[in-house]
């Protein structure tokens, strides 16, 4: 259903970091927004003062803008707090909510009493409680009837009203609950579509009579987004699971791939291409192609599709992207020992073989280093074959004899190596794969990695032979 000129908002917490499951939330939003024409707003949700800090919502918005995912407006619910007090006292004047001093012990000791089921029991609706310490207000939910609504995801959803219990709209330190805040701003600021995780639908039929006592007898069009599952299929959390958006950037995550991956949780283009440019997805998104399945967060699906991205992107621009963990203070290696035009060179390989930028630096620290780079299991591996020794001295008696150096002659003497040490297939034919291991980890200092010549060929020939004998030395 497409409305002319829709609004939709994103309404995060500020935690200090942005969640898979808020950073999906945020996306679809923004695609709906794109894809109509619409209004995407950023809602902060910073009614509790006491855990609501300038520096957590700002982390928040900055990996919102680190991923691509601009806004039209901005929205402080701390800025608003008048407009809720205003409707609380309303509501009060009007029956439509009460005031309580019940303790949760208490509710928890009335229901174990009672044998009833968990949940506020509406002791207060008609004590008159009086304005003072530990007192909340609680909206005062009908006795009859359903509240329902036309999800766009999952049709038609319904609540008995007499299962909803009244719940709380302004805490004891006068402080409006979440549930008051958004029934309010999605009215005060025309919201006409609420996109947000299916672990929300519970709270959907309390804003719709919050709504309701506001006044407001048109909603907006609901659609709750699939639950997002790990790969033991439970619910992502933030206490088991890698969740924090801010952290898979850090790692080398391309923000494009990021979004192409999150739009396939739950969506899917009618053509079933997930891998896809974001000016695609927008054109092509619809709330209607969204499922009701839970989506799973698959690390390896993620990697994969930013390992494509990588691979898709101009030489130059997969140089400058990985310039942080290069080039950066961060690097493994001093700004003294890195070469930025050595690299170039290399870039190309590196390119095809890494799925995430931070994958880089392992790729190529054999150049800047002073020495190769320590790895006891490829060294124990490879060099305590027998045939070990004698690829070594053969490969150190070819380079030094080599009249040039190029890959095609660092392959040539590998080969010879890979003869003189016995390593010869039934046909004759050198078994290279065999005598390039040695090789490698003597030079390079790991048993897997780049292109042993071509990587060889720009370590260049001196370095290369004084690296074969310190590990000669060795075996």
């Amino acid at each position: 259903m497409v409305v002319a000129s829709p609004r939709v908002r994103f309404s995060p917490a500020p935690t200090g970091y942005l969640h898979v499951g808020s950073a999906r939330s945020a996306l679809f939003n923004w695609l709906y927004a794109r894809h109509t024409g619409g209004t995407f707003i950023v809602r902060v949700e910073d009614t509790d003062t006491a855990r609501s800090q300038p520096e957590l919502t700002e982390a928040v918005l900055d990996t919102l803008r680190r991923l691509g995912l601009d806004w039209d407006e901005t929205h402080h619910q701390s800025d608003r707090f008048d407009l809720y007090r205003v409707a609380a006292e309303r509501f009060l004047d009007e029956g439509l909510a009460y005031r309580c001093d019940c303790s949760q012990d208490d509710v928890k000791a009335r229901n174990e009493a009672a044998g009833g089921p968990p949940g506020y029991d509406g002791h207060c609706r008609d004590r008159n409680v009086q304005p003072g310490d530990g007192v909340v207000v609680r909206f005062r939910t009908p006795d009859e009837g359903t509240t329902g609504w036309d999800d766009v995801i999952r049709d038609r959803v319904e609540f008995e009203n007499r299962h909803l219990e009244d719940f709380v709209i302004v805490r004891s330190n006068g402080v409006p609950m979440f549930l008051l805040a958004n029934a309010i701003d999605d009215v005060d600021m025309g919201i006409t579509h609420v996109i947000r995780g299916e672990d929300l639908v519970n709270t959907t039929p309390k804003v719709l009579l919050l709504r309701q006592a506001l006044g407001d007898d048109e909603p907006p069009v609901y659609a709750h987004l699939p639950l997002i599952v790990n790969e033991a299929r439970k619910k992502l959390s933030k206490r088991r699971d890698d969740v924090n958006i801010g952290d898979y950037l850090d790692r080398g995550f391309l923000p494009e791939a990021m979004l192409n991956y999150l739009a396939t949780l739950g969506w899917g283009a009618p053509d079933g291409v997930e891998l896809r440019p974001m000016a695609e997805i927008v054109q092509l998104f619809e709330l209607t192609d969204i499922g009701k399945s839970p989506a799973a967060f698959d690390l390896k699906k993620l990697s994969h599709f930013n390992g494509e991205y990588l691979r898709a992107l101009p030489v130059d621009e997969f140089v400058e992207r990985v310039e942080p963990w290069i080039g950066g203070p961060d690097a493994p290696w001093s700004p003294d020992q890195f070469d930025r035009d050595a690299f170039g060179r290399l870039a190309p390989l590196v390119q095809e073989r890494t799925k995430t930028l931070d994958e880089v630096p392992e790729l190529v620290d054999w150049l800047f280093l002073a020495d190769p780079p320590e790895d006891q299991a490829s060294w124990d591996k490879e060099m305590g074959k027998p045939h070990a020794s004698a690829v070594l001295d053969s490969a150190i008696a070819g380079a030094e004899a080599a009249g040039e150096w190029t890959a095609d002659a660092v392959r040539a003497l590998v080969e010879k190596a890979a003869h003189d040490a016995g390593l010869v297939g039934a046909e004759g034919n050198p078994q290279l794969a065999k005598a390039q291991a040695p090789v490698r980890v003597a030079t390079l200092g790991r048993s897997k990695g780049l292109p042993l010549f071509e990587s060889l060929e720009l370590l260049g020939h001196d370095e290369t032979v004084r690296r074969l004998r310190a590990a000669r030395s060795r075996v």
